[in-house]
């Protein structure tokens, strides 16, 4: 009988700081391919759930599975993006990004070999030899997701990677990021609370409840591959974004 492997599975997992109530119930799900955006209000225990996908801390109670397999407390099977891009600022963009390459067993020849390969489709080239200083906050977050991707090309959990850019330059990001998810198709698990941000990226969407959370709905998000900023004014993204209002209540 052929199973359904996916990438990653949560299954009911719980998580308590002492006396707050954090993380209730939470099941989801993550195919190969796929983009799939957690969507809550600040404080829902969204970070939380991705420390315990990442093996950073354990649950309560529940399991996490990665490609199959019991991933609780195990480090490394996943990369992960914090919202702060976490640069070292004294090495260059290059060697920023070439680091994972190098835990992994690399040497440093070979791992700026193999990163800078990577740099004209990240939007990088010309700026190998510079210092986070030097960048842009836009330009910075494709270098954290440039190093992100090379950690672990496979499954990707991204925690707000654009909450601290402004507007504009937050939806270049994302028509960017569309763009190098349809080159590379990793597996995505992307945390925001804004909806507009989640119904342009992602396939499918989780709700979460506030604190201590439980996923109050899911809901797949039927609109065109190619999205622009045309995208928002057909009828389907009109109506789902009223679903997930009504849901957030």
């Amino acid at each position: 009988m052929w199973v359904n492997l996916y990438k990653v599975e949560v299954r009911n997992v719980h998580k308590d700081f002492g006396s707050l109530k954090t993380i209730k119930d939470i099941s989801l799900t993550l195919n190969e391919g796929e983009f799939v955006a957690i969507l809550g209000p600040s404080g829902c225990g969204k970070s939380t759930l991705f420390n315990i996908i990442a093996g950073l801390t354990g649950p309560d109670a529940g399991e996490v599975l990665v490609n199959g397999k019991d991933a609780v407390g195990k480090t490394g099977l996943v990369s992960y993006m914090h919202q702060k891009d976490l640069l070292l600022p004294w090495k260059n963009i290059l060697d920023n990004v070439s680091l994972p390459l190098v835990l992994k067993g690399s040497s440093w020849q070979e791992a700026r070999k193999k990163a800078e390969g990577y740099f004209e489709t990240f939007g990088l080239k010309g700026f190998e030899r510079h210092y986070p200083r030097q960048l842009s906050g836009g330009m910075r977050q494709r270098a954290a997701l440039l190093r992100t991707y090379l950690f672990s090309n496979d499954i990707m959990l991204l925690d707000e990677p654009f909450g601290g850019l402004d507007a504009i330059t937050r939806r270049k990001m994302h028509l960017w990021l569309m763009d190098i998810v349809k080159t590379y198709r990793p597996s995505v698990l992307f945390i925001t609370h804004d909806i507009d941000e989640a119904l342009f990226l992602s396939d499918r969407i989780y709700v979460l409840s506030e604190r201590p959370s439980f996923v109050k709905a899911e809901l797949k998000v039927e609109l065109p591959d190619k999205r622009t900023e045309k995208t928002m004014l057909v009828p389907e993204y009109a109506r789902l974004k009223e679903k997930i209002l009504e849901t957030l209540g």
